[in-house]
């Protein structure tokens, strides 16, 4: 099935472009040492009983004042900085493609509904995804995810994850809605679709099989490019103390924790954060501006 993929237009455009092969290749490292950071990593950051308040501040191990111990050193709690941001990239990476997934899911459905039955519906949706519009979607995020954290303030991890995880998930589904819904009115029109409602075929079914299956490809670019704009607003959550739950700091929490030592001299515990965070959302703008072209007829 890989070597059939790899024959195929959008296979040969991912052979011979050294940027895509060189951004899928860093995303695979990210996501594969995220998803078995526990096996690869030499610490567990978030076990406390593996802390130790005296190895607090260390610089990486080529400094004199380091320890192979911690290669990319510690923070101000002893943890090991390249054990948590390999545990942080985790939990960035599951809100992002968490929340892209629901952001889909809502979006391409609503979109699908509007284009193909137009009327009031496509106008009462088309204004509530204006109104969406109308608010930064920072703002709204940040909006539901201090609420939560504020009605919920004892709630374990996984309600604080949910909360943050909805919060970005407002206002991601508003641009699907819409990009689907212009290709839906495109699409509705032509004669396939046309000679299914004469043969009887339901209105949801000719939506599902027929439809679609024909507006995915520009629904597949923007999800990729989606990613990373959920992860950095993840992240921005995190860094202004609204999103993860400190017990389980993101890459944005690692980010914030160390912005408050980088002019005292310890950089490391705020820029090996960044840096990952930085290579997870170039890789996958990457991937996604080659996805784009692959799939424009156009170009190729």
């Amino acid at each position: 099935m890989l070597a059939r993929w790899l024959d195929s237009d959008v296979g040969y455009s991912f052979r011979t472009s050294p940027v895509a092969m060189a951004a899928a290749i860093i995303a695979f490292v990210c996501i594969f040492a995220s998803v078995f950071a526990g096996w690869i990593t030499p610490h567990n950051p978030f076990d406390l009983r593996t802390l130790e308040l005296s190895d607090a501040r260390l610089p990486p191990a080529w400094y004199e004042l380091g320890s192979r111990k911690y290669l990319l050193g510690t923070d101000d709690q002893g943890r090991d900085i390249l054990s948590a941001v390999v545990y942080g990239a985790r939990i960035s990476l599951v809100v992002g493609f968490a929340s892209v997934v629901l952001s889909v899911l809502i979006g391409v459905s609503l979109g699908l509904v509007a284009g193909f039955k137009g009327g009031w519906v496509d106008t009462v949706l088309m204004r509530l995804c204006d109104v969406m519009l109308s608010f930064p979607a920072i703002l709204v995020a940040l909006l539901i995810a201090g609420v939560g954290r504020a009605l919920f303030p004892n709630a374990p991890s996984s309600v604080a994850f949910g909360v943050l995880i909805a919060s970005i998930t407002l206002t991601g589904w508003v641009q699907y809605a819409r990009t689907v819904r212009g290709s839906t009115l495109v699409e509705r029109n032509k004669e396939y679709v046309q000679a299914a409602r004469v043969t009887g075929v339901a209105p949801m079914r000719i939506m599902r099989l027929h439809v679609l299956p024909n507006v995915m490809g520009p629904v597949l670019v923007l999800a990729t490019i989606q990613v990373a704009t959920a992860i950095i607003t993840e992240a921005t959550l995190s860094f202004l103390g609204v999103g993860a739950p400190p017990t389980s700091p993101s890459l944005g929490t690692l980010i914030r924790v160390g912005n408050d030592y980088l002019f005292s001299g310890e950089w490391w515990i705020t820029v090996f954060p960044g840096l990952m965070l930085v290579l997870i959302a170039l890789s996958v703008n990457l991937l996604g501006d080659w996805l784009r072209d692959a799939l424009n007829p156009r170009l190729r």
